[in-house]
């Protein structure tokens, strides 16, 4: 709940941490004051910064009764985005960080969505990655695929391949995340975590198809920096929550998993810790077919035209080697979120 006395409806609460971000933070808070719609406050949390950055916040925003300075009342980035949720005055509740830009209409758009799609707990928007020359052809890799996830069909489908929505881009429902818990501590991604407790609780998440967001690439990015990013923690993550997914309960006994190569076994080890263990492994590799792994076969594509319709899990991260998968599902009357699942 709040900690203030009246929640309004009417508008759009912003919340801004920042932490030593002097260099960018003018910009973005120059962005969300171009806003075409101008009913906000916005919460700049200051995550206990050594740098000029509280100066800068204050210069920007001399005389601009809509935004408030705030210390972190904990420590990082997850205690900063609770004390915002508890401080917002609105339900409807838009993240934004400190060396990003706003399109000039993305809080009007988004929130004229969420007045529009009552059971859309989470609406992000496309992108656009800067700054060039410097993007990474990894975070060049990850925007194209995140643009191409625009439906709450197509994220709902694709939710365990990677982070479906950019965390900078989204407008969520204060009430719903904070009925879900908030956000939370742990050896993960708190933002993609979110996003699969919400998915798990059957929750909506969507998409605009407009770029809304300026998402900056840069050395600093916590994709980079922070351990909470490495690959373990996402393969843990993925399995934890692929474990309860319905779709793949329903199918416990009859798991194939795409991939049968020593990297892809490993990733899926996490999930069979959970206690599943798949009828087979699918590969095209003629030297593999025939082999076994944990008593299971590996096989060619064509066994999956059995029935009962096995339920498919493809953990194959090789470039290029997902569309191939997915074009030999298809020939097989396959559907992506119904009859297989992609695993990042």
């Amino acid at each position: 709940m709040p900690l203030c006395d009246e929640v309004q409806s009417t508008g759009v609460s912003v919340l801004l941490p920042f932490r030593n971000a002097h260099g960018t933070l003018a910009d973005a808070v120059a962005s969300i004051q171009a806003q075409t719609w101008a009913d906000i406050e916005v919460l700049c949390i200051d995550d206990h910064s050594i740098d000029a950055s509280r100066d800068v916040v204050r210069a920007q925003v001399a005389g601009d009764r809509r935004f408030r300075l705030i210390r972190n009342p904990g420590q990082g980035l997850v205690d900063a985005l609770n004390a915002g949720l508890a401080l917002a005055r609105h339900d409807l509740v838009a993240r934004m960080d400190a060396d990003d830009l706003m399109h000039p209409r993305r809080i009007e758009l988004q929130r004229a969505m969420m007045l529009q799609e009552p059971d859309t707990a989470v609406l992000g928007s496309r992108v656009k990655a800067f700054a060039e020359p410097s993007l990474s052809e990894g975070f060049r890799a990850y925007v194209d695929w995140q643009n191409g996830c625009v439906s709450s069909n197509a994220i709902a489908a694709d939710i365990y391949l990677e982070a479906p929505l950019a965390h900078p881009s989204v407008m969520l429902r204060r009430s719903v995340v904070q009925a879900a818990g908030g956000y939370r501590h742990g050896d993960f991604p708190e933002d993609y975590e979110l996003w699969l407790r919400l998915h798990r609780l059957g929750h909506r998440l969507d998409k605009l198809p407009q770029r809304l967001l300026h998402w900056r690439d840069g050395p600093a990015r916590l994709s980079r920096t922070d351990r909470r990013y490495r690959r373990d923690a996402f393969d843990v993550l993925r399995a934890d929550y692929l474990a309860t997914d319905a779709r793949v309960q329903a199918a416990a006994h009859r798991l194939a998993i795409w991939g049968a190569g020593r990297r892809t076994r490993r990733r899926v080890d996490r999930l069979l810790e959970h206690g599943f263990q798949p009828i087979a492994w699918i590969d095209i590799d003629p030297n593999k077919i025939g082999n076994r792994i944990s008593d299971a076969p590996v096989v060619p594509p064509d066994w999956l035209r059995r029935r009962p319709r096995p339920f498919v899990l493809s953990y194959v991260a090789v470039h290029g080697a997902r569309a191939l998968i997915e074009a030999e599902l298809t020939r097989l009357d396959y559907s992506k979120g119904r009859d297989y699942l992609h695993v990042g």
